[in-house]
């Protein structure tokens, strides 16, 4: 019987083959973009899986309160190590301290090669569970032991063992390989860890030693595995107030709160706002399954509704078949047999679909996603996602078609009645209403991205080059290193700085100045940099001057921003002594917003000082009269001059702020890729409904034309309907676009508003692309000559 099923169905399909061609590859792309989607979902709910004690992991966070705002971050203090194994030891089965991940170089031999990685505690390898492929775990034990991944011992020793080998760090100390992990995959927190070094060693670094009994100090990372009885929430709440009660009396104003973020929320909930966690890349992942989900329908929607649009041309099969003893639910089988085998050829040929594309989706996601060929889960999810999808794409049409009554078709009195294309119109309203949300959603994802994009930023970013440094080797030879860059007519400025141009690394909160609030707690951006930085950056001063080299006294000065005046509460702040820690500086000038965080907030109150020690940036202005390629080239040799065991590595500041807008970017491509489709989608279905519709009207439009009927007015006879209907999903899309879009927007403080033209343009838009889609077939219709339409048969 099944085989007879599939014989007339695989007829059927022959037999009309454009609707079958429409059918199965609307299928074939709304299951491609389905299957994509769930992969990207796979990978983002898989994040940080690799480790084994997944469940277990957490980072120490807290929250302080400052001027009734509240503020979260990862950021701790050293003497939390003690205090939490010495009060809660049982609490936990491992704790690490470790440094910010930061970029050093790896020299062996002649080989110099820079890595990103980090300092860690002991216990750090066995938490994270690392696969190590050579050596041992536990090496971190020694702090001349170092962890290297399997990709950086490639890179220093090629196919030879490095076990026991010796790598210099940045040109200085010596460490012997203990140990080889497996590089971590891609969706880890740690991929881009490519050597591990050990805590014992970094903490004594004089440039990063920290007190033991400083609580105020927020500047290491602390990761901690409970112990396998503990419930992670209860141990969170047991070391709340940990910090609260050590710190000093004037610093308790701050309302420090500690608490653990498990492994499984740092990548999908990172977002916090006034200290509640309000998701984060979550999001998307609910916001492109919800598209998956909808494209998917409307490939459905559209075999619905091809399917019951030609139903009087099948009603006489059903009728015969009826009247010769079957039964409905033979019927049903039937058409759900039809369904599934295009369902089938749909399968297949959206993962032909799949492998074309994949490699372009994974560079717009950032991904490395891959079909799990060999994987029997794959296959058992493709399986099951194909019979569900000829499930839903065939239920209508099987319980529709097997309605009709065998005695009123036979006799030739069955219609289909006035209101049996009404479900035909809801359906074809819900695609249109579908896609035009994308294309809305799309619009105002761009356009924020945009208005971000164009924001005034305080300095000027062309031409403006950025290398961080891993040694002291630049900047003990600055004064010649600027001569000769100069010099060779590279670079017109250059400077030095403790942080990039695109980010604060430092912050303090030991702030005063006359007519200063009491109960006001300070939160301060904090930037060194030398007398050459403002002319390099190109400060935009609202009043008095830059540092200048002329004036010994500006070694104790400071530049604020508008920010940081505002905050203050200075109506004249030029010549205002302010008390930074123990040390009063002399304000001397006062700067437009730098826009060095997220250009979707607001500027947070910033100041800027000359700095004694070593910077951890060199700033460049590439000289506007040469090519950046001749003057990189140049940059390169004279910077290996001074510092050759360093490889030379630089970013263009521009790059590095457009990297700010990556992920609405991002965002917005897949977004405009998946809206792309589904108007090419709902695009099918209109032109095979066109196709049907002017193939019923053939005598009419006969008719109409021998009675003086023009192409054009057939043509609007024809396209009318469906502009209608467009109209209606216009009038359902819009508001639904302006509320979750509004929503959406709320997440940005710095936010463009939602303009009307983005909907009337979307809505013209729309109109279009449906005429465009049906005037063929209409236009087709209208021009055929009425003595082959009106004739008998």
């Amino acid at each position: 019987m099944i085989k007879n099923y599939l014989t007339i169905a695989w007829r059927n399909l022959v037999k009309n083959r454009a609707s079958s061609f429409i059918n199965i590859g609307g299928l074939a792309v709304g299951m491609a973009v389905a299957m994509l989607i769930g992969l990207w979902i796979w990978d983002e709910l898989s994040f940080d899986k690799y480790h084994q004690n997944y469940d277990k992991i957490a980072i120490v966070m807290q929250s302080e309160t400052a001027n009734g705002d509240v503020s979260t971050g990862a950021t701790i203090s050293l003497p939390l190590d003690a205090a939490l194994r010495k009060n809660y030891g049982s609490d936990f089965k491992h704790i690490a301290l470790s440094s910010f991940p930061e970029q050093h170089v790896l020299n062996v031999g002649e080989k110099n090669v820079a890595y990103q990685g980090s300092f860690m505690g002991a216990e750090a390898p066995e938490m994270f569970t690392l696969k190590i492929l050579a050596g041992k775990r536990d090496g971190l034990k020694d702090q001349s032991s170092i962890l290297i991944s399997q990709s950086v011992a490639t890179a220093l020793f090629g196919s030879a063992d490095a076990i026991n080998k010796v790598v210099k760090l940045d040109n200085k100390d010596s460490f012997k390989i203990s140990g080889v992990y497996e590089d971590l995959p891609a969706n880890t927190t740690f991929h881009d860890v490519a050597f591990i070094g050990p805590w014992d060693y970094y903490i004594n670094v004089p440039d990063n030693r920290r007190s033991p009994t400083d609580w105020g100090d927020n500047s290491l990372f602390m990761y901690v595995q409970v112990a396998d009885n503990a419930d992670m929430a209860r141990v969170s709440a047991k070391i709340r107030d940990i910090k609260l009660n050590n710190m000093a009396a004037e610093d308790k104003k701050y309302k420090p709160a500690l608490f653990l973020q498990p492994m499984s929320k740092w990548h999908l909930y990172s977002e916090f706002k006034n200290g509640v966690n309000v998701g984060g890349a979550i999001q998307y992942v609910w916001l492109f399954g919800i598209i998956g989900i909808f494209v998917l329908l409307l490939a459905c929607i559209n075999f619905m509704n091809l399917s019951t649009a030609r139903s009087e041309k099948r009603a006489k099969e059903v009728g015969i078949r009826k009247a010769i003893g079957s039964v409905r639910g033979q019927l049903i089988y039937q058409f759900y047999c039809e369904s599934m085998l295009i369902a089938v050829l749909a399968f297949v040929a959206s993962l032909v679909l799949i492998v074309l594309i994949l490699p372009y989706f994974n560079e717009v996601a950032d991904k490395q996603l891959s079909i799990l060929w060999g994987n029997p889960a794959f296959w058992l999810a493709g399986i099951g996602f194909t019979l569900f999808t000829g499930l839903i794409a065939g239920s209508y049409p099987a319980l529709y078609l097997s309605s009709f009554r065998p005695g009123k078709v036979l006799k030739g009195t069955f219609k289909t009645g006035r209101f049996a294309a009404m479900p035909r119109k809801v359906l074809v309203v819900l695609q249109f209403s579908v896609s035009v949300v994308l294309i809305i959603g799309t619009i105002v994802v761009f356009k924020q991205v945009q208005y971000a994009r164009n924001r005034p930023i305080g300095y000027n970013r062309s031409g403006l080059v950025d290398i961080e440094v891993t040694n002291d080797d630049l900047h003990k030879n600055f004064t010649a290193l600027s001569e000769d860059l100069i010099k060779c007519g590279a670079v017109s400025q250059i400077a030095e700085s403790s942080s990039p141009t695109t980010g604060v690394n430092n912050n303090r909160g030991d702030l005063n100045w006359k007519g200063k609030d009491p109960s006001l707690s300070d939160y301060f951006g904090q930037v060194y940099v030398s007398m050459g930085y403002g002319k390099t950056v190109g400060w935009q001063f609202v009043d008095g001057r830059n540092f200048d080299r002329r004036f010994t006294s500006d070694s104790s000065a400071i530049v604020l921003n508008e920010a940081a005046v505002k905050y203050m509460g200075l109506k004249n702040p030029v010549g205002e002594l302010i008390q930074v820690g123990k040390k009063s500086l002399t304000v001397i000038g006062v700067i437009k917003n730098m826009v060095m965080e997220s250009p979707y907030d607001p500027v947070k109150q910033t100041i800027y000082r000359i700095g004694r020690g070593a910077y951890d940036h060199v700033l460049l202005r590439i000289n506007p009269n040469s090519s950046a390629h001749d003057g990189l080239a140049k940059i390169a040799m004279v910077c290996k001059t001074y510092s050759p065991s360093v490889p030379f590595s630089y970013k263009f500041v521009d790059d590095e702020y457009a990297r700010k807008f990556t992920t609405e970017q991002r965002v917005g491509s897949l977004a405009s890729g998946f809206a792309v489709l589904a108007i090419f989608i709902s695009c099918l279905g209109l032109f095979g409904m066109a196709s049907f519709m002017a193939e019923q009207r053939t005598k009419e439009i006969g008719v109409r034309k021998v009675l003086g009927a023009t192409v054009f007015g057939l043509w609007g006879l024809l396209s009318r309907d469906f502009v209608k209907l467009v109209l209606i999903s216009l009038l359902i899309a819009i508001p639904t676009a302006y509320y979750f879009m509004n929503n959406w927007l709320q997440h940005y403080t710095y936010r463009a508003g939602l303009s009307w033209w983005i909907f009337a343009a979307t809505a013209v838009g729309a109109i279009l692309i449906t005429l465009a889609t049906v005037s063929y077939q209409s236009v087709k219709a209208a021009m055929m000559n009425p003595v082959k339409s009106l004739k008998t048969e």
